[in-house]
């Protein structure tokens, strides 16, 4: 969830280390500090609440020296104070951490009966503890680096700097990312590439339990078990103006914007050069191996494999399983012969995830994973990892990566319906023909922006909300509700419309806004039946709907937003911007944080 970096430069340090910062405040913002190495002597400047503050703080209080660490916070054990904050130091040695010590309370009462106080609730200040009773007892600084990694047990991403080492830097990597950065003569160290891509495009990903020495000049792994690795030296492509917001007020509006191009790179991707069938580049994938399928995520991407379930479903006939990855994960759930097992995540560091993930290795018949990052950890250890090329992601709320997720997704359906027979190559060809025409009906829904912001100020005025939806739009109506909780802070809840009776529909009062996710398919007339329900107890009914859903159930609706026609398969594709637009501009009504929601992180690398 926290975001770290290191330098060994030849240039001042503190600027480098901001600017890597700001492109990893998306992993946290609650506090933000950096240490640097200057004339031998270790020195920090810190800061609660988000990087601006920091960098305040270093117009009145520059940091010299040409190596250095820093650190943006998403708080786990103790509040965002400034004695929390990182880097933690400890006698010579400075500390960043993303992660959690699990073992840290077994550590604290041993540094305690050696009469060893604490200054902070952190468990990484145990961590800086440690390595500086190594220290004082003659151990060298890789030495004691390493021997304070072999007590740590959880899940961490580590840097170290020392006193007196203007050109040592040792970084570790269990369960949390991290990569390292080659320039002439300087290296850098980064939660991930986005953070060095101003700086280098050369990067090496640490493995699970290596540990790093870094000079100006040289790298040096170690894996778990000790012995020398060789770990490949990767050129990336990560376009630096990605992490701008292009002229729009926050990146969540910018990413939404973004959509119809994204959604086309990724249909270029995987679609023949006529476009009528699908295909999978490097990867061989048969879905008739397959008896049935067990979609695990997180999250937004967990709503993204509930509608590929009923895609799976309905076009392909394969029965599919969808579960939350922490709940799975320790479930241990029985995996039957010839079963799938495939994985979402836009990171491809969700710490469920991967755990859930590395469960099914060996099990499952073949790994499959749905991911932004080709670099990542789910990437790099499934057999099949599929790109769905949605580019950076800054804001907190996901938006372009999940309809890409969804994009990617039903190809896959539609490539298990070919395999499976269960479609005919005239039916398929027609859904890819009106797949390739989504872009552009897309982009004449974004033109409804200012429909969205007018709803949006009305639902403002709300303390809760209920999103309804039948079939493929119930997923949609949970990822309204997440969306809309997530950045505005309206209490909102999503049902199954056919639910409503069972419960919900006691809530139903004059104050109670009820989004009805509903394009006029096969299930229309029933969604129109709980509308009725809702607005005979008084409930304003906001219709997001298409022209012939406008036409027969426009009467007593509170608000009503028609988007453009589209083939009912691809309708959660184009109903995922009603949820996104009608959240985004109910938090600009608000005046809450769109990007940076409080509480939140992009990247959730622990439990």
């Amino acid at each position: 969830m926290c975001g770290i970096v290191g330098v060994l430069g030849k240039h001042e340090a503190s600027p480098i280390l901001v600017e890597a910062l700001k492109r990893l405040e998306y992993r946290g913002y609650d506090s933000a500090g950096i240490a640097t190495l200057h004339e031998g002597h270790l020195e920090r400047r810190r800061a609660v609440g988000k990087l601006v503050n920091l960098s305040d703080l270093l117009v009145h209080e520059p940091l010299a020296g040409k190596a250095g660490i820093g650190h943006t916070r998403w708080a786990t054990h103790g509040a965002p104070t400034l004695g929390n904050t990182h880097p933690h130091r400890a006698g010579p040695v400075a500390v960043v951490h993303n992660g959690i010590i699990e073992n840290y309370r077994e550590l604290r009462a041993d540094l305690a009966e050696r009469g060893i106080g604490f200054d902070t609730d952190t468990d990484t200040e145990t961590v800086a503890l440690l390595t500086h009773g190594y220290l004082d007892q003659g151990y060298a600084p890789i030495d004691a680096a390493k021997a304070t990694i072999d007590r740590l047990e959880g899940a961490y991403a580590l840097a170290f700097l020392f006193d007196g080492e203007p050109d040592l830097m040792i970084a570790a990597r269990k369960g949390s990312p991290l990569a390292i950065g080659h320039g002439e003569e300087e290296m850098y160290v980064g939660s991930d590439a986005i953070a060095l891509a101003p700086f280098t495009n050369r990067i090496t990903y640490l493995e699970e339990g290596d540990i790093a020495v870094l000079s100006r000049t040289s790298l040096t792994i170690t894996d778990a078990n000790g012995e020398l690795a060789n770990r490949e030296v990767r050129t990336i492509r990560i376009d630096s103006t990605q992490v701008d917001k292009g002229g729009h007020k926050h990146f969540m509006a910018k990413e939404i914007a973004e959509q119809p191009s994204v959604i086309g790179d990724a249909l270029r991707h995987y679609l023949s050069d006529d476009g009528r069938d699908v295909v999978l580049p490097g990867a061989d994938l048969d879905f008739t191996q397959f008896d049935r399928m067990i979609m695990v995520a997180c999250g937004t991407a967990y709503y993204a494999c509930l509608t590929a379930k009923y895609w799976f479903e309905q076009l392909a006939g394969m029965p599919v399983e969808v579960d939350i990855a922490s709940e799975f994960r320790y479930r241990e759930p029985p995996i039957p012969a010839r079963t799938g097992a495939l994985f979402v995540s836009q990171s491809g560091e969700t710490a469920d995830t991967l755990a859930a993930m590395r469960y099914c290795e060996g099990r499952a018949d073949k790994v499959l994973s749905v991911v932004n990052v080709p670099e990542s950890s789910i990437a790099r250890e499934s057999d099949i990892a599929l790109p769905i090329l949605a580019g950076t992601e800054i804001g907190v709320a996901s938006t372009k990566a999940f309809t890409c997720q969804l994009t990617v997704l039903l190809l896959l359906a539609l490539k298990a319906a070919h395999d499976r027979g269960t479609r005919s190559p005239e039916e398929l060809a027609d859904t890819l023909s009106n797949l390739r025409g989504l872009p552009a009906t897309i982009n004449h829904a974004l033109e409804l922006d200012p429909a969205f912001k007018t709803a949006a100020r009305q639902l403002a005025e709300a303390d809760n909300a209920l999103f309804l939806g039948r079939g493929l739009m119930y997923p949609l109506a949970l990822e309204g509700a997440l969306k809309l909780k997530e950045i505005s802070y309206i209490h909102a809840e999503a049902y199954a419309s056919g639910e409503l009776k069972h419960g919900p529909i006691a809530l139903i009062d004059k104050t109670m806004p009820v989004v009805v996710m509903a394009p006029c398919d096969a299930l229309f007339d029933k969604t129109v039946s709980n509308m009725q329900e809702v607005m005979a107890r008084g409930g304003k009914v906001m219709l997001i709907t298409d022209r012939a859903g406008a036409e027969a159930a426009n009467d007593g609706v509170w608000t009503q937003i028609t988007l453009p026609d589209v083939d009912p398969i691809l309708s959660p594709i184009l109903y995922a911007l009603p949820a996104q637009l009608l959240a985004y501009h109910t938090a600009v009504a608000k005046g809450t944080d769109a990007d940076q929601p409080r509480n939140l992180a992009k990247s959730v690398t622990v439990e």
